[in-house]
């Protein structure tokens, strides 16, 4: 596992965008042979999608041989909500680059079979080749998608339930009102992600320097979901100086100026 500390929030979102576009670029996807790409919702990569949007309209990458598949969707919110996943990337990323709505995966809360829904999932991602990247968040509670502490690492897309801690993060959505939220969600599984080629996941704020220190120092351990990635071989992660505030031995910070900042 591979850490990478900035500064500053924005600069991790930028590096994870310049990091996405090359990787993209580099593979060269064509419609025979596309780019599988695993996204996340959430506030931490807005920024990032900002960005990519930004390459994309500077003509830097273009996202037309890209397929993409979501980690997650609450399950019996309408697709349309506003605090729908589906809502949420059509609305921040989507709409804005130039991805064909047929290479677009969001795992649909509404299904009448939950169930058939989430093996539909599991086989659409296999019959691509598998993900090529998969960049995700982490949750206060170190759950990646919602994959909750005690969640099975060689889990599957399956049906979960939220925990009380992630209620309360998510309600900053739903007007502070956890009454007004879906309990249950369809997500990916550990197992899921792991698979991916490459996993990058963005770690940002003080509210997340415990996941991040059980990523980091403590043993791997289903706890702390994040901690699975250290079972990964190409498995990275991007944090600002808040969330590593409480590791040990302090890393040594990437003080670079944005404009400067390009994947390596």
């Amino acid at each position: 596992m591979r850490l990478i500390p900035f500064t500053q929030a924005a600069q991790v979102c930028h590096w994870a965008a310049h990091h996405i576009s090359d990787r993209i670029n580099a593979f060269a996807p064509t419609a025979e042979r596309p780019f599988v790409l695993g996204l996340p919702t959430g506030s931490t990569p807005l920024a990032t999608y900002k960005e990519l949007i930004s390459l994309h309209q500077a003509g830097k990458v273009s996202f037309r041989h890209v397929v993409t598949f979501n980690m997650d969707e609450y399950i019996g919110l309408p697709s349309d909500h506003p605090q729908s996943y589906r809502s949420f990337m059509f609305d921040n990323f989507f709409q804005y680059i130039d991805i064909l709505p047929e290479h677009i995966h969001i795992p649909d809360g509404n299904a009448h079979d939950l169930d058939a829904e989430c093996q539909k999932y599991e086989t659409a991602i296999r019959q691509f080749g598998g993900i090529h990247l998969f960049m995700g968040g982490v949750g206060s509670n170190g759950h990646i998608a919602f994959n909750e502490p005690h969640s099975a690492f060689d889990s599957r897309t399956r049906i979960t339930e939220l925990t009380a801690e992630t209620l309360h993060d998510n309600s900053r959505f739903f007007d502070n009102d956890v009454t007004q939220m879906p309990t249950t969600a369809l997500s990916i599984g550990i197992g899921t992600l792991l698979d991916a080629e490459e996993v990058m996941l963005l770690v940002t704020g003080e509210h997340k320097a415990q996941a991040l220190q059980a990523a980091v120092e403590g043993e791997v351990n289903p706890l702390w979901p994040i901690s699975s990635l250290r079972l990964h071989e190409r498995s990275l992660i991007v944090c600002d100086a808040l969330a590593a505030r409480l590791l040990s031995t302090p890393p040594e910070l990437n003080h670079a100026d944005l404009s400067a900042l390009v994947a390596s």
